[in-house]
């Protein structure tokens, strides 16, 4: 099965192209792939599709699953991958995966070499991290802390603590943590091992916060 992955949660965005091996789909498949570094939003996301399906030499309707990244993180660019892949589906009713970006991380920092426990840290705004434990080992990783919202207080604790903090931003208020970016390449590895199909109209971005909004009032007639 050929994978389209969408990954755009983050400054660096990205889009990559799976397929499993002849072996099957629990080992390593061939990836190819594009990134762009996000400007406000400004990212060509068909034009960096085109790149990876023109890399990998795979036609459009070889696709046969989108697996789309779903935060947390940039706000725009998590709904942009959604609507990306919710018209795909609409097109040529592929099937559809929808990836926590936090997870995406983890993959990606094992796959760069690191080990042991590590920090996943995204912002969250408002001065809070979204926060997430993983143990990673060259045979694998396992979540050890489920994602939740932290103070920054709380994550330069752990920094001071000796724990390794992780993430697309992270040097911007960590000195000593490692920036790593999630990576469409790993969303779509992640993927190749997974069947939990979704419908488009099913698919929501990870917030852990909960939506507030004031209701407009009802409009006054003009004298």
């Amino acid at each position: 099965m050929k994978i389209l992955a969408i990954e755009f949660s983050s400054p660096q965005r990205s889009v990559a192209v799976v397929q499993p091996p002849g072996g099957g789909p629990n080992l390593p498949g061939s990836c190819q792939s594009a990134t762009s570094d996000a400007d406000h939003g400004s990212t060509d996301a068909f034009g960096l599709v085109e790149a990876a399906l023109r890399a990998a030499q795979v036609e459009r309707e070889q696709i046969a699953c989108v697996a789309v990244g779903i935060g947390p993180g940039s706000y725009a660019g998590i709904r942009g991958a959604i609507a990306l892949a919710q018209g795909w589906q609409l097109a040529r009713g592929v099937k559809l995966l929808a990836v926590s970006s936090a997870e995406c991380l983890a993959a990606q920092a094992q796959a760069e070499g690191l080990s042991g426990r590590v920090e996943v840290v995204i912002d969250a705004q408002r001065n809070e991290f979204y926060l997430a434990g993983y143990e990673l080992s060259p045979a694998g990783r396992r979540e050890v802390e489920p994602l939740r919202l932290a103070s920054l207080a709380e994550v330069q604790q752990r920094l001071r603590s000796g724990g390794t903090i992780i993430g697309p931003e992270t040097a911007r208020w960590f000195p000593g943590s490692r920036v790593v970016f999630p990576h469409a390449a790993a969303l779509g590895h992640l993927a190749l091992g997974r069947c939990d199909f979704i419908p488009g109209e099913n698919i929501q971005p990870i917030y852990l916060r909960e939506t507030k909004f004031v209701k407009a009032p009802p409009p006054r007639p003009l004298a």
